[in-house]
């Protein structure tokens, strides 16, 4: 195991009700806040009204910006950024799911920078100070509100690129498992999916860590219980509170640390969202299988056997190869019985881009599991076609 320091210093609200704490969480950072949203669901279900409410009962001025998108834009960061130029603005409170607490984040961080925000999307060494945020998670996928990370998109110039910063981490997030189900069939599925893989790439690692390798598959079995429960089931609350809290842990740096590797899916699926725009977890689910027949070989075999024998109880007894490809068969088929797509096709990707966006994709491959070049990338977006 490598060396490593550990701090996660999020304070999180966890559970029905945990919105009456907002002020709470707000008023050690600022008296006023920009509340920041995505297409406005939040509006409709009373959320946005139950925070504003509490904010001016508690003297903590606000002011909102709408309309962040799915992929969220650049365009949108700037805006933000200028906004809270402009109304002194000192504390960022996102409402939603991941895509908008990263546009908070960026947003948060270009508010304090003299230069172009995309320029901390491009290099995250210039993010060297930021608003204090705040996040209201209400879609359990990312795990953007306990983590360091922000993913941007720049579609004019066909870029989806993440950035990392300690600045940039939530001060507090509330985690209320109630607001997640009213989301759709459609975006649990792809949340669920997005989490799985978060641990995936933590978990296929050349680097030795048994006990976070042991954690990693306790989430993703949880994951694989609460994902379907919670599609076939939208009023579960054990299942959205399961799959909430196992989206924070996946990715909040706890299941890497001592045996750090680059990401080898996510690369390949940014470029499908930034030349097609498709949802972030259909892209992973549809890639995932196909990277792991790929780089499945006599070096990497045991690693997928114990994934298959603790993750998807895959008998012990089998030869080695056999488990490790039932395992692969097994996440395969749990993406589909989510209700997700495993073809590119099916997320309208044809290919037209297939070889730039596999060239873009094997520059960001050094140091992966396995690395791969640009062909054997282009020969896995072929096979998912």
């Amino acid at each position: 195991m490598e060396n490593f320091i550990y701090s996660i210093p999020t304070t999180i609200y966890f559970g029905k009700g945990q919105i009456e704490h907002v002020s709470q969480a707000v008023r050690p950072y600022g008296k006023k806040a920009l509340i920041v949203y995505g297409g406005g669901s939040v509006k409709k279900n009373g959320i946005f009204d139950r925070v504003t409410e509490i904010l001016e009962h508690e003297g903590i001025a606000w002011e909102e910006l709408g309309g962040v998108e799915p992929n969220p834009r650049i365009e949108t960061v700037r805006k933000g950024a200028e906004f809270c130029k402009a109304g002194n603005i000192e504390v960022v409170l996102p409402i939603g799911g991941g895509s908008t607490i990263d546009c908070a984040k960026i947003i948060a961080a270009g508010a304090l920078y003299d230069g172009d925000a995309w320029d901390l999307v491009l290099d995250g060494k210039k993010i060297q100070a930021a608003l204090p945020i705040v996040a209201v998670l209400t879609l359990a996928a990312t795990g953007s509100e306990m983590d360091t990370a922000a993913v941007i998109s720049d579609m004019a110039s066909n870029n989806k690129l993440g950035t990392k910063s300690e600045h940039i981490r939530p001060k507090a997030a509330i985690m209320d498992p109630s607001y997640t189900e009213t989301v759709n069939a459609w975006h649990t599925a792809a949340g669920t999916a997005d989490i799985m893989s978060h641990i995936l790439e933590s978990y296929f690692s050349n680097a030795e860590g048994y006990m976070q390798d042991r954690m990693a598959e306790g989430l993703l079995k949880t994951c694989i219980q609460f994902g379907i429960r919670a599609v076939e089931h939208p009023d579960d609350y054990e299942a959205r509170a399961n799959l909430m809290w196992a989206g924070s842990w996946a990715i909040n740096d706890f299941l890497k640390l001592g045996k750090l590797v680059p990401w080898s899916v996510h690369p390949m699926e940014h470029e499908l969202s930034a030349y097609y725009d498709i949802t972030h977890g259909a892209g992973l689910a549809i890639l995932t299988p196909h990277w792991m027949r790929h780089v499945l070989n006599t070096r990497t075999v045991e690693k997928f056997r114990t994934y298959g024998v603790n993750v998807w109880d895959v008998p012990a007894d089998l030869p080695s190869m056999e488990a490790a490809e039932l395992a692969i068969k097994r996440t395969a088929d749990y993406f589909k019985a989510l209700g997700l797509p495993s073809r590119l096709s099916e997320v309208g990707i044809d290919e037209k881009y297939l070889e730039i966006m596999a060239e873009k994709s094997a520059s960001r491959m050094k140091g992966t599991y396995v690395e791969l070049t640009k062909d054997e990338i282009l020969q896995i977006f072929k096979e998912a076609m």
